[in-house]
C-alpha cells in the first residue's frame, strides 16, 4: 500500500474541491463589492484632497484645504454634532419603541404571527419619501395635529412641529422602526422561555424576570438595532432635508449642498470621509459592547 494514501496529513481531494468551490461562489461577490463600494470609496479619498472639482475628476494636486476647512470651521463641528445627536435620538427612541413590539412577535403563539410581523414591517414597502411627505402633512402649521389643538382650544397659536429638528427626529423615528424590529426579531435567539418559568417558581417577580433575564438575553438583539437606526439615521438627507425646511443642517444635507448647489466635491467628499470616520466609531463601540457582553 502506498504511504501518500495512509498519510494522515493528507488532505482529501473534496477538502480541495470544495475550496475551489466556495472561491468561485465568493468571486462575484467580490467582485460586485469592489466595483461598487470600494473603488468609489478610493475615489472619494481622492477626490477630498483635490484643490477644485475638476482636480476631483482628473486627478489633481494632494492638499490638504477640504480638511482644514472641515476640521478649523465651527459651523462643521456643529453641523457633526447636529449629525450624533439626531442619530442617537433617533435610535433610542427607535429601539424603546419597537422592543415591546419585537417581544411579543417573538413569545406569541398565535397563528396570526406571520401576518403581524408582516404589519410590523410593512412600511418598508412605502418609499421614506412618501412617508415623509406625510409626516409634513400632520405635523405641518396647518396640519392634522395644529388643527385638532386648536379645534379643541387647546393653543391659540400655531405649534411649531415641523421645520425643526423635532419634526425630521419624528418622522425618522417611524421610518427607522421596521428596521429595528427585523434587528430585534433576529436577535432575540437566546430568549428561553424555561429560564423564565424557572425564575418565577423560586418566586421573582415581573420585574425582576423582566430585568435579570429577558433584557441581559435581549441586549446583542438591541445593540444591533440601535447600531442599524443610528448609522441610517446620521446617514439620511431626505427626511432631514423636507422636515426640517432647510434648516436642520446634518452632515447629508451638507455633502448634498456641497456636491450639488456650490459644486465643491473636495469638500464634499472630506464631508463624506468624515460621515465614513463616524460610521466606523460606532461600529468599533459596538464591537467592543457586544464583546463585553458575551465574556
Amino acid at each position: 500500500m502506498s504511504t501518500a494514501a495512509t498519510s494522515p496529513s493528507a488532505a482529501p481531494p473534496s477538502a480541495n474541491v470544495s475550496r475551489g468551490v466556495l472561491l468561485m461562489l465568493l468571486l462575484p461577490g467580490l467582485i460586485a463589492l469592489g466595483v461598487t463600494f470600494l473603488l468609489p470609496l478610493i475615489w472619494l479619498f481622492r477626490a477630498s484632497f483635490a484643490s477644485s472639482t475638476i482636480g476631483a475628476l482628473s486627478g489633481g494636486d494632494w492638499v490638504l484645504a477640504s480638511y482644514i476647512a472641515v476640521l478649523f470651521d465651527p459651523f462643521y463641528w456643529r453641523v457633526a454634532w447636529n449629525t450624533l445627536v439626531l442619530g442617537f435620538n433617533v435610535a433610542l427612541f427607535a429601539v424603546i419603541l419597537a422592543f415591546p413590539i419585537a417581544l411579543f412577535l417573538v413569545r406569541t403563539e398565535s397563528r396570526w404571527r406571520g401576518v403581524l410581523t408582516a404589519l410590523a414591517v410593512a412600511p418598508l414597502l412605502t418609499s421614506s419619501v412618501v412617508r415623509t411627505y406625510g409626516w409634513m402633512v400632520i405635523l405641518g402649521d396647518r396640519g392634522v395635529i395644529n388643527s385638532t389643538l386648536q379645534s379643541v382650544s387647546l393653543t391659540s397659536g400655531v405649534v411649531r412641529l415641523t421645520n425643526n429638528s423635532f419634526g425630521a427626529t419624528v418622522a425618522l423615528i417611524e421610518i427607522l422602526m421596521p428596521y429595528a424590529i427585523l434587528a430585534m426579531l433576529s436577535g432575540f435567539g437566546r430568549l428561553n422561555a424555561q429560564l423564565e418559568e424557572a425564575a418565577a417558581m423560586l418566586g421573582a417577580n415581573r420585574f425582576k424576570i423582566f430585568t435579570r433575564i429577558i433584557l441581559p438575553l435581549s441586549l446583542p438583539g438591541v445593540l444591533t438595532a440601535a447600531l442599524l437606526v443610528f448609522v441610517l439615521a446620521i446617514s439620511s438627507f431626505v427626511t432631514p432635508r423636507l422636515m426640517g425646511g432647510g434648516r436642520v443642517f446634518v452632515l447629508g444635507t451638507e455633502v448634498f449642498n456641497e456636491a450639488t448647489v456650490t459644486l465643491n466635491w473636495p469638500l464634499a467628499a472630506a464631508l463624506s470621509m468624515l460621515l465614513l470616520v463616524l460610521f466606523s466609531s460606532v461600529i468599533f463601540l459596538y464591537q467592543r459592547a457586544l464583546r463585553s457582553l458575551e465574556a
